[in-house]
């Protein structure tokens, strides 16, 4: 009797669950269907009947995949890259969750076909398509892979910030112009910074939830939608893109110093009604608290709808790492990078075989660090036409420092050494980055580096010397000193460095101390080699090295800064107030040598509308005339003594 009453129990129970099975299906299918969550049954549009039919079928399905796939790879080979992205596009659709097939299409966008195109605006298209497609496709179906975010990463790094395509300028302008008008530019302050982008995250989820919390959000809004409404649906509001890039334009429009001096206009009367709808409206100073709460949400489901970027970890890696600022390339390849690791680092660590990914994605992170220590300072006018500000952030010295120790214990136990793999690296960076903070005059900050240095590497280490033992100036000159004597452009390219840094930075920033202290630098360094006991050091092919790079060395001032004034990828503005803001000697060195090609870029450039006279923006400075004279009566001597030696030598011969 009781196995029976056992029995009828679990008869129940099990017609229970079925019945509750069937019940549940049809909704669980319809979200896997609308993730794409599972392989489809449905026909992809435009799909090859053979396509059409094994998808129907099923079991056809993965031979049919691995079809396209062995098809792409011999198209790929024969240079068809078109033909590989239309059946790349099929096996996504076929199987979204194959992170392999996102990544090979990704890159044949981003860089197979970008190349063959004939502009930078279609390359800077095809580019952006390739980290479009991977970014808010195939990371939103395979969320936790980390080599699908350490592809995009270096993508980030390696295709926009760097500089191996010929487009790049290009690339970094509409970048910056882009994450202007989504974000706008972030406060410069470290502890704003992370504020700024913590609103953002902390932002309400729906627009119900935006007018409970803020009182009058829901009138602010309707009136909004009413004063659009007129314009039709092109400028109509909307919780997307297309809505917060009008009003990031409009924002940018208010600050910038180009849109008011040139007077620019809006494309058309009702792109002008736009900006003075938005300006009666977000830029009425009754409605601040309520435009910026607006603002914040839209970012907030811009961020997480289209660009599948999670505004709770852009603000906790803003947090834990350093000032990102969002403009830069570099700060997206610090976000993919740690957030491959967070989220897909486990299933790699896991299996030994692919743990080296791991280290690779890591190596990506601290690059990125790196990067943003040497340009992260971003400054850019969309309205200018010119390229993109970017300057050293030296705030990034110690996080990078304090990364590298994380990375170190993280990998410690890796097969192969896999720490070690950051030791060269780590070393390199922090020795460069105490010669860096002694130019910026922050000498306490670079002996507690140099300390560091030798309890890593020097005194403290498993081979203890006495390398970083050194007084802190001792150590910059001889290391210096010890590589010229192996490399001596070196010891050119260190005081170039100091010089470019001393003028852009100094000038532009205002900041008097850095500009002396690096003029400082390149004479003491000149002097410390014109003294040196190589100075008359002549190799055996009769080569002076050292009177060669004396020679380079003592013009460096003027050769750095004419440098400055002609680089054409340097905004024009940021040149032409480096230039007045320059000692007036030092202008009186260069002004004949880089007028010429700036006055024919000012006159091809934005700022000639103006109506501001060349002259007036590149003012000639006081003393021109006698120094003129004196280097045409320079020439004169030298043209006298040469003379003088040519006849000497024939009554010889």
């Amino acid at each position: 009797m009781g196995d029976r009453l056992i029995q009828l129990g679990a008869a129940v129970v099990l017609a229970g669950s079925i019945g509750l099975a069937g019940f549940m299906q049809p909704k669980m299918l319809a979200i896997a269907d609308r993730d794409e969550l599972r392989y489809t049954d449905i026909s992809v549009d435009g799909a090859p009947p053979f396509v059409a039919i094994g998808t129907a079928i099923g079991a056809l399905r993965g031979l049919i995949v691995d079809y396209l796939w062995i098809k792409v790879t011999i198209q790929k080979e024969k240079g068809l890259l078109y033909e590989v992205m239309a059946d790349a596009d099929l096996i996504t659709k076929l199987q979204p969750r194959f992170p392999d097939v996102w990544a090979f299409h990704g890159h044949n966008m981003a860089y197979n076909i970008s190349v063959m195109t004939n502009t930078p605006q279609e390359r800077w298209a095809w580019v952006n398509a390739g980290i479009s497609l991977v970014r808010e496709k195939g990371i939103r179906y395979n969320p936790n892979d980390l080599v699908l975010c350490k592809e995009l990463a270096f993508w980030f790094a390696h295709k926009v910030d760097g500089v191996s395509d010929d487009a790049h300028l290009y690339y970094k302008r509409e970048f910056a112009k882009e994450w202007q008008f989504i974000l706008g530019a972030p406060p410069y302050d470290e502890e704003q910074r992370i504020k700024w982008i913590k609103d953002i995250a902390d932002a309400p989820n729906t627009l119900e939830e935006l007018y409970a919390k803020v009182p009058g959000e829901r009138e602010f809004v309707e009136d909004l939608e009413k004063r659009l409404d007129k314009l039709g649906p092109k400028y109509r509001f909307g919780v997307d893109r297309r809505f917060l890039m009008l009003l990031g334009e409009w924002g940018s429009r208010e600050v910038s110093p180009y849109a008011k001096a040139l007077g620019i206009r809006a494309s058309s009367d009702a792109a002008a009604a736009l900006l003075e709808i938005f300006s009666q409206t977000f830029g009425v100073e009754a409605n601040r608290e309520k435009a910026k709460a607006l603002g914040e949400f839209l970012r907030k489901r811009v961020l997480l709808d289209y660009y599948n970027m999670d505004p709770q970890l852009m603000y906790e890696y803003t947090r834990d790492t350093g000032p990102l600022d969002w403009r830069h390339p570099s700060a997206h390849a610090l976000f993919w990078a740690r957030r491959g690791a967070q989220f897909g680092e486990d299933r790699i660590m896991d299996d030994q075989m692919d743990v080296f990914k791991s280290i690779n994605n890591d190596r990506l992170e601290i690059q990125a660090m790196q990067a943003l220590a040497r340009s992260g300072l971003v400054s850019y006018d969309p309205f200018s036409g010119d390229n993109v500000t970017r300057l050293n952030d030296p705030r990034w010295i110690l996080v990078l420092d304090k990364y590298f120790e994380k990375l170190y214990d993280k990998h410690y136990e890796t097969r192969g050494a896999g720490a070690d793999t950051f030791i060269n690296l780590h070393e390199n960076f922090m020795k460069q980055a105490v010669r860096e903070l002694y130019r910026l005059g922050d000498a306490p900050g670079a002996q507690r580096i140099l300390d560091k240095l030798d309890k890593l590497y020097g005194s403290g280490s498993f081979n203890p010397n006495s390398y970083y033992q050194k007084p802190l100036e001792d150590f910059v000159q001889e290391q210096l000193y010890g590589e010229f004597e192996m490399q001596p452009e070196v010891v050119r390219s260190d005081v170039y460095s100091a010089l470019e840094r001393g003028f852009r930075e100094g000038l532009l920033l205002e900041n008097d101390k850095l500009l002396q202290d690096s003029l400082k630098y390149a004479r003491d360094l000149t002097r410390f080699f014109r003294e040196s006991r190589y100075n008359d050091f002549v190799n055996k092919f009769g080569e002076g090295r050292m009177k060669e790079l004396l020679g380079t060395l003592e013009d460096s001032i003027p050769a750095v800064f004419a440098k400055i004034l002609l680089d054409t990828s340097q905004p024009m503005l940021d040149r032409l107030v480096i230039y007045r803001k320059a000692p007036e000697d030092l202008r009186v060195l260069v002004y004949d040598r880089v007028k010429p090609q700036i006055e024919r870029e000012y006159a091809a450039g934005r700022l000639a509308q103006t109506g501001m006279p060349f002259a007036q923006a590149f003012p000639e400075p006081p003393g021109l005339e006698e120094f003129r004279r004196l280097q045409a009566e320079a020439k004169k001597a030298r043209d006298a003594e040469k003379e003088k030696a040519n006849i000497s030598e024939a009554e010889r011969k």
